[in-house]
């Protein structure tokens, strides 16, 4: 993991949490209340997912595919999921939302995914101008908005990597500077999935601000100690997949109603040896080496190591980490966008949980004091 050092002097604020100690005689209790998780771009919710199982309440998420919100309320019936597009909700409009969750004064964190094909490596044609690359700054305008109603304690979003090459260094700036104006503490760091006990060689950005000055000095994501971390060890175990077919029901599907994948039809799969590994269309996975990263065009799931079809849908969200109760909803094409653009549930909780120690640490300390000097 490498990290971007800012020297940010932002504002410092004292307590994390929202307050429930009382310090009376010898009856104290300290502050143990979660933020409410909002989910902005929230996709599927690979990064909903891993806040969740760190124990992170999730109050809300949108994002604008119907079917990753339809996935969305399946597996996380305690949200409010909508489908909207964030630029014609616009800020006001989330809060809006938020109001009818929430009591004013509530402590929160924002989380999600901007979308990041402008500024994608992959993307050959990626200009600095492209009007996804100004998402960032709506998700912050965003988190603006609900400043005015809600104690926002954190803010955190994945991208990719080439956030931060030469051609996008005024947008990435730019994101650091909102951050600081809005009164949170900028932190910048690398993480590769396979660090957290995922199989896979995915390399991406996390940008987070926090309140608290102190919280943000103390998060440290753990390592997994997990070994062998190989597509054997997260797929080995999986019978054949259905292919697909218009009249394919689920109960058809074998293990998992997302085992299902495009009927290879190349005559590349029926050669000796099955498929090569030609090309970005046609990359074939290796049984002893970790998957690349799981991030697929419509004819560009990776091939399955025997060479004779393509990665199923469930397949690939093993390579991400989710677990097997975990159902995509949506046409096959959909799935593939929902997977790919996922992070890993494994990331993602070790994520929050770093930040739930953090915080927590932080507010015990204080709490500490408090009591020494009553």
């Amino acid at each position: 993991m490498r990290s971007c050092v800012e020297t940010s002097h932002g504002p410092e604020v004292s307590m994390p949490f929202v307050q429930s100690a009382n310090v009376v005689g010898t009856d104290m209790e300290t502050p143990n209340v979660l933020p409410k998780i909002i989910s902005l771009f929230s996709g599927a919710g690979g990064l909903d997912l891993g806040f969740s199982q760190a124990g992170f309440p999730l109050t809300f998420a949108v994002d604008i595919s119907p079917a990753a919100i339809q996935t969305h309320r399946r597996n996380f019936k305690e949200a409010t999921s909508v489908a909207a597009d964030l630029q014609d909700l616009g800020p006001s409009g989330v809060l809006a939302h938020v109001e009818k969750l929430l009591n004013p004064g509530e402590s929160i964190g924002v989380i999600g995914g901007p979308p990041c094909q402008g500024f994608s490596r992959a993307n050959v044609a990626s200009v600095a101008n492209d009007p996804r690359n100004r998402l960032p700054i709506l998700y912050l305008q965003i988190v603006e908005a609900l400043q005015k109603k809600y104690v926002v304690e954190f803010v955190l979003f994945e991208n990719v990597i080439g956030i931060r090459d030469a051609k996008h260094l005024g947008t990435f700036r730019g994101i650091l500077s909102m951050f600081r104006e809005i009164g949170l503490v900028p932190d910048v760091n690398e993480y590769s999935a396979l660090d957290y006990g995922v199989a896979q060689t995915r390399n991406r950005v996390i940008i987070s601000g926090f309140r608290n000055r102190e919280v943000a000095r103390r998060v440290k994501p753990v390592k997994a100690k997990a070994s062998g971390l190989t597509v054997r060890s997260a797929i080995g175990d999986l019978p054949a997949p259905a292919f697909f077919a218009h009249n394919l029901e689920k109960s058809s599907i074998p293990h998992h109603e997302n085992h299902w994948t495009m009927r290879p039809l190349s005559k590349r799969f029926h050669q000796p040896g099955g498929a090569d590994r030609a090309g970005r269309s046609f990359r074939r996975l290796e049984w002893d080496k970790p998957s690349p990263t799981v991030a697929y065009g419509h004819r560009e799931i990776h091939v399955h190591p025997d060479g004779r079809r393509r990665l199923s849908i469930f397949e690939a969200m093993r390579l991400q980490g989710f677990p097997d109760w975990f159902v995509l909803e949506g046409t096959l094409s959909s799935q593939v966008e929902q997977v790919s653009n996922a992070v890993p549930p494994p990331l993602a909780q070790s994520l929050a949980a770093a930040i739930k120690t953090a915080m927590r640490e932080v507010a015990d300390q204080a709490f500490a004091e408090r009591a020494l000097s009553a």
